[in-house]
């Protein structure tokens, strides 16, 4: 079987993504993450007797370690979801940014360069690196705009999304410039199991069980389209298998919802499964100040992985978001365990200080 380095594979994404090609035997996996605090490894702890699963605590930046990796366990690919990934912490913390997923995706590169360049030519026309980036790079959209394809300019207005624009950039480059076999995919909005509860759904899931205020941006109107997580797993998956070297795949869930409808749909499933006698879960939403240069609406046009490699999405927003909400309902002690008190006091300097 075959072997690959997943990098940030105790993240969100990357956990999914790991305990999917694992679950059905895609290749071995050897796991590179630095462990900041929104990996987690109770996300993979049921593969802890998996012997074809090796796990190594380390920074994508360490060009030394990576290329040790790679000569220990000699993957046949590299899949990079490593990335600090969140718009409010980049606002306050551009530099992280700027480390990881700048820095941090050339020295990835720059090691798969070296390893690659001394493989057989059998091993170099088979060998891929799978870049996983953002649609967040693509800017925003007005509401009669179409969809970003994979042609759109870019044109990133946050911190976060300019440095995923230039980590796809060099991706790029290193194609074109050394023919490194690279494959980037720009993803939606994701959501699903083990999603770190800084981002919308999982706070609003949390935030509600405890009774607390909900809180939305400006009007609430700022549109996204969600992919299900497990959606975008079988998409990069397919993406590595069959995508043509050097190209960039779109992936999206085909479902643009406003934040506020998105909330107020959590809050009618949580109605229903857990009701309060004495309210309903809506009347802790509140509006607040709104994010700076909060991009107006993401919209994917996924056809050509659909056209190319036969990809659809397979989950509806409303079947994908009452799995969401059953899953953070029935794993209580992950929730626990990832709500620390460095996460409290990011809500309590994110949210509180905000001008209602």
């Amino acid at each position: 079987m075959p072997t690959v380095l997943v990098t940030g594979g105790a993240g969100f994404i990357g956990a999914n993504f790991i305990l999917l090609a694992r679950n059905k035997q895609w290749f071995n996996v050897a796991n590179l993450d630095k462990l900041t605090y929104a990996s987690n490894l109770e996300n993979l702890a049921q593969l802890q007797n998996d012997l074809n699963y090796h796990f190594v605590r380390g920074d994508i930046g360490n060009l030394e370690l990576v290329s040790y990796l790679l000569e220990q366990y000699q993957p046949n690919a590299i899949i990079n979801f490593a990335a600090e990934s969140h718009v409010d912490r980049s606002i306050l913390s551009p530099q992280d940014f700027i480390q990881t997923n700048v820095l941090g995706t050339f020295q990835l590169l720059e090691a798969s360069r070296f390893y690659w360049e001394k493989l057989s030519s059998q091993r170099q026309q088979k060998f891929r690196f799978l870049h996983v980036s953002t649609d967040e790079v693509y800017g925003s959209l007005n509401s009669k705009d179409p969809a970003f394809r994979e042609e759109t300019a870019y044109a990133p207005n946050s911190p976060y999304a300019a440095s995923k624009a230039a980590s796809d950039h060099f991706v790029r480059a290193y194609y074109h410039t050394y023919g490194l076999p690279t494959l980037t995919t720009n993803c939606s909005n994701n959501y699903g199991p083990r999603q770190f509860p800084e981002k919308l759904i999982p706070l609003t899931i949390l935030n509600a069980l405890d009774d607390k205020p909900l809180p939305i941006y400006g009007d609430g109107q700022n549109i996204r389209d969600w992919l299900y997580v497990i959606d975008h797993c079988e998409a990069i998956y397919l993406v590595l298998q069959q995508g043509k070297i050097g190209e960039t795949y779109n992936i999206g869930g085909l479902n643009e919802q406003a934040n506020l409808d998105v909330v107020e749909k959590i809050c009618a499933i949580l109605d229903e499964l857990v009701p309060k006698s004495d309210f309903s879960y809506s009347s802790l939403i509140t509006f607040v100040k709104d994010r700076p240069g909060h991009d107006r609406r993401y919209a994917i046009d996924c056809s050509k992985i659909s056209r190319d490699l036969g990809w659809q999405p397979q989950e509806n927003f409303d079947s994908g978001l009452f799995k969401t909400i059953q899953w953070y309902l029935n794993n209580s002690d992950w929730v626990k365990k990832v709500r620390s008190q460095a996460y409290e006091n990011w809500l309590k300097q994110n949210y509180e200080t905000r001008n209602n």
